[in-house]
């Protein structure tokens, strides 16, 4: 598989010039809006926007619409894609659910989470929500451990080697005959 760069540039752009997304399914709970001024307070701009070039020359956003609603006034780094509008939608579509698919590793989210100073409240609140996710994933987890049944139960068998299938067939009738639980195999 070859794997094609569709970054064309970056480019530093006032956020308020970049066009949203006519098709921008996400919505951004007010929680959510607070955290991510937190961090960008604390940390600001570390990682950029998504958008395409229009005909007309504007940009319209593909990744990162609350991050330009939250600072209108900034000039924010833009990677633009050499994308046509159907990829600049799949991409739209596809790329938050795509990282919802990764898996979280309890320990090392709890170990990072604990690490993490704030001095906001909105941040802390996510960090805590983080930490309490990552303690019920784990008491999910032993609890369905300890009450699952085993996925193969304890089983002694033999294995009997048959000349051709005639034998086979024959062998199979006989032991069914004296009650015994047979499978046939041909391996």
């Amino acid at each position: 598989m070859q794997i094609r760069d569709r970054i064309r540039e970056l480019r530093r752009v006032p956020a308020s010039q970049l066009r949203p997304h006519p098709k921008n399914w996400r919505t951004h709970p007010p929680h959510q809006r607070d955290a991510l001024r937190g961090v960008l307070a604390e940390i600001g701009y570390a990682g950029a926007l998504l958008a395409r070039e229009m005909e007309d020359g504007t940009l319209e956003l593909i990744d990162g619409h609350l991050r330009a609603e939250t600072t209108p006034d900034s000039e924010v780094p833009v990677l633009v894609l050499d994308v046509t509008a159907e990829e600049a939608a799949k991409l739209l579509t596809l790329l938050d659910p795509l990282a919802s698919l990764a898996e979280t590793n309890s320990s090392r989210l709890e170990s990072l989470v604990a690490d993490v100073e704030t001095q906001s409240e909105a941040v802390r609140a996510l960090l805590d929500r983080l930490a309490d996710q990552a303690r019920q994933d784990q008491a999910s987890v032993a609890a369905d451990r300890a009450t699952a049944a085993p996925l193969l139960r304890e089983s002694f068998q033999v294995v009997v080697e048959c000349q051709d299938e005639a034998q086979q067939k024959s062998l199979f009738e006989r032991l069914r005959g004296e009650g015994f639980a047979c499978r046939v195999l041909v391996l």
